[in-house]
């Protein structure tokens, strides 16, 4: 992905559709338009999939919590919408095996009658699932359990075993974006709309401005669709000042524990808290993210931070679990984000429907896709694009369905022996990378061939090497430390401490490839800093997890 070539399409070209937000439904519109043969822009303010899209608890799924609330209801669309979210399991999985695959998951039950219940439900969500590659789930004694996962409580009954997916949600969205570079589309990151400019109150052109250089040029679009998920009434009221607000934010957050918390590859359902949640603890890499949380959020000009509250309420929702629980001294990061749910009547937002809409702004020509979820992330997709199709007097169907994401075509993990072979890189390395970039991952090792300098690691603890970094800024438009460290590594989510550690070393090897000079190097390490170490101070942790310490 080239962005000085992308601006340069910007500034030239009048293209089919202009996208606005670059996260899941964003790149998703981007690359099943761009695949139909339109011309395609996709912008977005931050970097691609910066907010919501990399904050997800990195799960595909259905959503068993809908399951139940759409039989204790009779809601259909609630069952309508687990139906849905299981049959893309399958295609996110397929698309992009190296960043996406199967989990499995215990709920552990504390009575026969609760495990009878936990068994019925599961056992229907594997009949909706049909006949997918998904293991079946089943009911687990408790030597069986604790087998399994060794920190689980004493004090539990059984537990139920069910399958769902797992992901690296931001790399997923990156994939989404690189492939629709690559499938024609013009994909710029830190581009913000600042206005639209009409011919009468029809959208004519977006004024967008590089976030970059300060550079301002009007993009010419016959379509704007707006994928901005829980932004999206302040671009819809850019365009149509008189429309009401349809979304209402949520705010989710995580903690994230050592690997040891759980020492498994199993994740843990908790089926029901105080005030009516789900939540999972989840092995991801060498830690256990725990969440989320579901509140109402106002302030979209701020970052969610993790709160000292949030962190209480979490460790505290674990620990009737474990057999011996974490405290806050354990907590090494965390993360927030925003969920885009669609106003509605229901009472709160823990029972609004995660489903999405297309609406079509018959005043100004806009297009926003709103609301809906990672999982059904190509649904949304199809058919946003399918309504620009109408506007634009085109029935060009979607292929997305089968269409392989960068580094995902006769992907095989078992190829990272073959490349270790080749390039002389350590065990961990191959694996990280063929997790990582796919069939893609040779790309990297062959920069690190050419330089034996960037096939060092940047610290013996983590399996990153300097190539990557190379390799991000050339192909995956990097332009930012947290660009690196938080999304195309998922470092940041994981460890401020050794984020902070490592930023001096990122930005050396970025400094060389974009040509910052000295001050501007030092700005971005103590800015990142700072900004970890405010993460740190708003979560109330102990001085010891202090990124200065």
């Amino acid at each position: 992905m080239n962005r000085e070539k992308n601006w340069e399409r910007l500034r030239k070209e009048t293209f089919d559709v202009c996208i606005i937000g670059a996260g899941a439904s964003g790149a998703g519109a981007a690359l099943d338009a761009a695949l139909r043969g339109y011309r395609v822009a996709l912008i977005d303010q931050g970097d691609f999939a910066g907010e919501t899209s990399s904050r997800s608890t990195k799960l595909i799924h259905g959503g068993v919590r809908y399951l139940e609330q759409a039989i204790k209801k009779l809601d259909l669309a609630q069952l309508k919408q687990v139906r849905h979210g299981l049959a893309e399991r399958r295609t996110v999985i397929r698309n992009a095996p190296h960043l996406a695959h199967p989990l499995a998951i215990l709920t552990p039950v504390f009575s026969w009658v609760e495990g009878m219940y936990m068994t019925i439900g599961l056992t229907l969500y594997d009949f909706i699932s049909g006949h997918d590659s998904f293991p079946k789930g089943r009911w687990l004694n408790k030597t069986q359990a604790l087998d399994k996962s060794p920190r689980l409580t004493r004090q539990m009954h059984s537990a139920v075993l069910y399958y769902d997916g797992q992901f690296n949600d931001a790399r997923y969205a990156l994939a989404l974006t690189h492939s629709a570079d690559e499938a024609g589309a013009a994909v710029l990151n830190y581009v913000a709309l600042t206005n639209f400019g009409h011919e009468g109150k029809r959208i004519k052109t977006a004024t967008v401005q590089d976030q970059i250089t300060g550079e301002t040029i009007d993009v010419k679009a016959k379509v704007f669709l707006n994928c901005t998920g829980p932004y999206s009434d302040a671009v819809r009221l850019l365009a149509n000042p008189t429309l009401d607000q349809r979304i209402r934010p949520s705010k989710g957050v995580h903690i994230v524990l050592p690997r040891e918390t759980l020492d498994s590859e199993y994740a843990i359902l908790i089926p029901k808290t105080e005030d009516g949640r789900v939540v999972f603890a989840i092995p991801f890499g060498d830690k256990v993210f725990v969440g989320t949380t579901d509140n109402d959020y106002a302030d979209l000009k701020h970052e969610p931070v993790l709160e000292p509250s949030e962190v209480d309420y979490l460790l505290e929702t674990l620990q009737p679990y474990l057999d011996k629980t974490p405290d806050r001294a354990d907590v090494q990061a965390g993360f927030g984000g925003i969920r885009p749910l669609i106003v509605s009547s229901r009472a709160d937002t823990k029972t609004l429907l995660r489903d999405h809409e297309v609406e079509h702004d018959d005043t100004s020509g806009l297009l926003s896709l709103l609301g809906g979820k990672w999982t059904t992330y190509r649904l949304m997709a199809q058919d946003a694009i399918d309504r620009v199709a109408e506007l634009l007097k085109s029935s060009v169907r979607s292929t997305t369905e089968t269409h392989y994401l960068v580094g995902g075509e006769n992907y095989r993990f078992e190829d990272w022996q073959t490349l270790q072979k080749k390039y002389d890189l350590p065990a961990d390395v191959c694996q990280h990378l063929m997790r990582t970039y796919g069939n893609r991952a040779e790309h990297v090792a062959e920069l690190a061939q050419q330089n034996p300098t960037l096939a060092e690691k940047l610290t013996d603890s983590q399996p990153f090497i300097q190539a990557e970094v190379v390799y991000q800024v050339r192909e995956e438009m990097a332009v930012t430390l947290r660009d690196v460290l938080a999304r195309r590594w998922r470092l940041e989510l994981s460890d401020w401490k050794l984020t902070a550690q490592l930023a001096p070393q990122v930005a050396d090897l970025m400094a060389t490839e974009l040509g910052w000079n000295d001050a501007y190097r030092i700005e971005q390490i103590q800015g990142y800093q700072r900004l970890l170490a405010s993460f740190t101070k708003q979560a109330g942790l102990t001085p010891e997890r202090s990124v200065f310490a």
